[in-house]
């Protein structure tokens, strides 16, 4: 037997793609909008959610039998902000022209629909591996649209991919941009990542009909 059952495997599984918390919960999509121009601070974004959610889903199962309901949604929040305080330290301390970029958006990793979804919806009714699991799968799903999103707008609006000119000089006119191409600005404004997410929406869909919803 493998490292994870199937019940296990699909707790990661699910949340990549039939049960993903962007596409197919519609959870996150401020942090989709406003922090992926870029694709190293889509990446950082992902690593910092993927600690976060999985720290504190275990945290939360540990504690949950001894959380009084009524202050059930403060003590979530007093373990999320903990490990944000920590990623939001260890960016000033290894990569701090980032984390000013990110600014606020580290922060608000508090506040994420995701994290405080899965504290309530799962974390609160099962084990700590259990939720590991989920917290880590949801982190993924979410971190998967964020670099897919991050890719397509650094590279169409900036030419570039982790700050690398991939597509030439476009100043020099080599490479692409020898042919006459020029970077699309519009991909650099927030509206083009609700686009770019409607399109993977639409393309999540046509692959999969059973997630088209019925009116």
């Amino acid at each position: 037997m493998g490292l994870l059952s199937k019940k296990d495997a699909k707790l990661i599984l699910d949340p990549l793609a039939d049960d993903n918390p962007i596409t197919i919960q519609v959870l996150g999509i401020c942090s989709a909008l406003a922090i992926t121009a870029q694709l190293k601070a889509s990446i950082v974004m992902t690593i910092s959610v993927i600690f976060v959610l999985g720290l504190g889903n275990v945290v939360i199962s540990l504690i949950r039998n001894i959380i009084p309901s009524k202050i059930r949604i403060i003590v979530q929040l007093t373990v999320v902000a903990a490990l944000v305080i920590i990623v939001d330290q260890v960016l000033k301390a290894f990569s701090y022209q980032l984390s000013k970029e990110l600014g606020a958006f580290i922060g608000l990793i508090i506040t994420n629909c995701i994290i405080m979804g899965r504290f309530e919806a799962f974390a609160l009714g099962n084990g700590p591996w259990k939720s590991f699991l989920d917290g880590v799968g949801n982190a993924l799903g979410y971190g998967i649209i964020l670099i897919i999103v991050g890719f397509f707008r650094e590279l169409l609006g900036s030419g570039t991919l982790l700050g690398f000119k991939v597509l030439g000089d476009p100043i020099a006119k080599t490479g692409l941009y020898a042919t006459g191409y020029e970077n699309n600005g519009f991909m650099l404004l927030a509206p083009m990542a609700l686009i770019v997410v409607g399109i993977i929406i639409w393309v999540q869909r046509s692959r999969n009909k059973a997630l088209i919803e019925d009116h």
